[in-house]
C-alpha cells in the first residue's frame, strides 16, 4: 500500500531533483507537432493560417479559412539516442504510435453588405505539443562514485538527526525526515542506511561523513526511461475585417503528464572494498495543467504578400510531483528493501510559468501555383520562474534560470508547390539553445517534408519530419558532474485527413 506524505516545499526544493531548470525546459519548450501539412512545412504559418495547428503559431489563422472543416491527425514517433559517456557509446531507441491532433472551425460569413467585417470564425483543437515517451542507456567507468551524491548532501548533517527513532520502522523514518527535515537530510538517511556512507564519529553531533566504497575508476550504468506528454486544448475566435486583414485570439488549456524512472547500478570497486556493487533508483511523476492566451493577426498587403504578427502569453502551469527511491548495496540495513516506490514522497503543489513568445512572420503567395513562408519567434527563458517567488528555495533556482538560461530565437522556413490536386511540402527549422552557454543543450536543426491530395471536398496530408540535437545531461544534480553526452535524433511521420463542410 502506498504511504503518502507532504514534503514542505521550502525544505525541499533547494535541492530536489524534482523541482529545477530542467522544469522550464520540460514544459516550456514544444515540439514540432500538429497536422501533416503544418509539419511538413516546418510549421511556418504565422502569416498563412488556413491550418488548425497554425493556431499555435498565430491565432488569426482561423480567420482565413473559407469553409468549416474538421482535421484528425495520427502519428508515429521514432526516437534515437546516441549516448557517450567516458568514451562508450550505446544506442537507445523508442518508437510509439500516438493521435496527436484533432480540431474543427466553424466559418460564419457576414450576409450584410454594409459592414466591414467579412466573416467571423469559431475553432477548437486539441494538439498534443510534447511527447515525453524516451529511453537511453549509458555505460561507463567513472572516477565519480554514487558516493559522491550522498557525501555531498551529508557534510554538515548532524547524524543525530538521521537516525531512526526506538520501535520506527524504516520507511516510517525515511518519509518523516522528508517531511519535518527536508531532502537533504532524507538523502543522509539513504546513503546511510544504504550502506554507502559513515559518520566519521558516532556522536549526536557529528557532521563529518566518510564513503565505505574505495575505488580509483567505477564501472557505472544508467537507465532513464520517461512517459507522458504536454498537451494543449484551444478554442478560438477569428475575424476578417474588409478584404486584407484577419485578427484572432486563443484561449489555451494545457494539460500535463510527466513520468521518469533512473535505474542505476555500479560496481568494479577495489577488491578490498566491503561493497562490490551498489544500486540506486528514482522515480518520479508530475501531474498538472496550465493555462495560457494568445493573440495575433495577418496583414494581406497585395495579392502576394502577407505578413503576421503574434503574442503568446506566459503559460502558468500548476504541478504536482510525487518522488519513490530505493537503495541497495553490500552493507545496506537489512530492511532496506522496505523503502521502495511504494514509499512515496508528496510535494505540495507548486507554479511554473515558462516565457511569452512573439512571432514575426513573412509569406508570399504564387497565385495557385504555391507558395513561401517565413517565421521568426523570440523567447527569453531567462524571464521563466517558479513560483511563490518569495520561497528562498525558489528564489535559489530561479537565480540559476536567470544566469544560466537565456533568449531563443526560432527560425522556420515552409514551402508547397501545387500540382493540380497534389500538394509537395518542404520545411526547415532552427531553434536556438535555450542556454547561455549553447552547450548544455545544443542547437536544434530539423527538416520536414510531405505531399497532399486534395480530393475536393476532403484532403488527405502525409509529412516526415526529422529533427536533431545534443544535448548534455547529468545522471544526478548532484555529486556525478561528468554528463552523459546524447545525440537525440526524432523522426516523426503523420497522417491527417480533412473534410470541408
Amino acid at each position: 500500500m502506498k504511504r503518502y506524505l507532504t514534503f514542505i516545499t521550502l525544505a525541499v526544493c533547494a535541492f530536489s531533483s524534482a523541482q529545477n531548470i530542467n522544469e522550464v525546459l520540460r514544459y516550456g519548450t514544444e515540439n514540432l507537432q500538429g497536422t501533416a501539412r503544418f509539419q511538413a512545412m516546418g510549421g511556418a504559418f504565422g502569416a498563412l493560417g488556413g491550418d488548425l495547428s497554425s493556431l499555435n503559431v498565430n491565432p488569426a489563422g482561423s480567420a482565413v479559412f473559407n469553409n468549416s472543416l474538421f482535421t484528425i491527425s495520427g502519428s508515429n514517433y521514432n526516437t534515437s539516442n546516441q549516448s557517450s559517456y567516458f568514451g562508450n557509446s550505446t544506442n537507445s531507441k523508442n518508437n510509439n504510435l500516438d493521435l496527436n491532433q484533432i480540431g474543427g472551425a466553424f466559418v460564419f460569413k457576414n450576409t450584410n453588405s454594409d459592414s466591414d467585417w467579412q466573416k467571423f470564425t469559431l475553432a477548437f483543437n486539441y494538439d498534443l505539443i510534447n511527447n515525453f515517451d524516451n529511453e537511453y542507456y549509458v555505460t561507463g567507468n567513472s572516477t565519480q562514485g554514487i558516493d559522491n551524491y550522498f557525501l555531498n548532501f551529508a557534510q554538515g548533517t548532524p547524524f543525530g538527526s538521521i537516525l531512526r527513532q526506538d520501535g520506527e520502522y524504516i520507511e516510517e523514518a525515511y518519509l518523516d525526515i522528508g517531511s519535518n527535515q527536508g531532502y537533504k537530510e532524507q538523502q543522509t538517511f539513504l546513503g546511510y542506511y544504504g550502506g554507502i556512507l559513515d559518520p566519521v564519529s558516532e556522536d549526536d553531533n557529528n557532521t563529518d561523513y566518510v564513503s565505505n566504497t574505495i575505488y580509483n575508476s567505477v564501472n557505472q550504468e544508467f537507465l532513464r526511461r520517461t512517459t507522458g506528454y504536454n498537451s494543449k486544448f484551444t478554442l478560438n475566435m477569428g475575424s476578417q475585417f474588409k478584404e486584407n486583414l484577419y485578427m484572432g485570439a486563443s484561449l489555451n488549456f494545457h494539460n500535463v503528464f510527466y513520468s521518469r524512472f533512473d535505474r542505476f547500478t555500479e560496481n568494479g570497486y577495489d577488491p578490498t572494498s566491503e561493497i562490490q556493487r551498489t544500486t540506486f533508483d528514482n522515480y518520479l511523476q508530475t501531474d498538472g495543467n496550465g493555462f495560457s492566451f494568445s493573440l495575433g493577426a495577418i496583414a494581406k498587403l497585395n495579392e502576394y504578400v502577407r505578413l503576421g504578427g503574434s503574442y503568446q502569453s506566459p503559460t502558468w502551469y500548476q504541478l504536482e510531483d510525487d518522488f519513490s527511491q530505493r537503495i541497495n548495496s553490500d552493507l545496506a540495513d537489512d530492511e532496506i528493501n522496505f523503502i521502495d516506490f511504494n514509499i512515496v514522497n508528496l510535494f505540495e503543489s507548486y507554479t511554473v510559468k515558462t516565457p511569452s513568445k512573439l512571432t514575426g512572420s513573412l509569406a508570399v503567395i504564387f497565385a495557385q501555383d504555391g507558395l513561401l513562408s517565413f517565421d521568426y519567434g523570440y523567447q527569453d527563458f531567462s524571464k521563466a520562474e517558479l513560483r511563490p517567488t518569495s520561497d528562498p528555495s525558489f528564489q535559489a533556482v530561479n537565480n540559476l534560470i536567470s544566469n544560466d538560461l537565456g533568449t531563443v530565437s526560432t527560425f522556420r522556413l515552409g514551402g508547397e508547390y501545387k500540382i493540380e490536386q497534389v500538394s509537395l511540402r518542404a520545411g526547415y527549422r532552427f531553434e536556438q539553445s535555450p542556454y547561455a552557454n549553447g552547450n548544455t543543450i545544443g542547437d536544434l536543426n530539423a527538416v520536414s517534408g510531405g505531399i497532399g491530395y486534395n480530393f475536393g471536398g476532403s484532403r488527405l496530408d502525409f509529412a516526415l519530419s526529422r529533427s536533431q540535437q545534443d544535448i548534455n545531461e547529468r545522471l544526478f544534480d548532484s555529486g556525478i558532474t561528468t554528463p552523459a553526452i546524447i545525440n537525440r535524433i526524432n523522426t516523426n511521420t503523420t497522417l491527417s485527413y480533412t473534410i470541408n463542410f
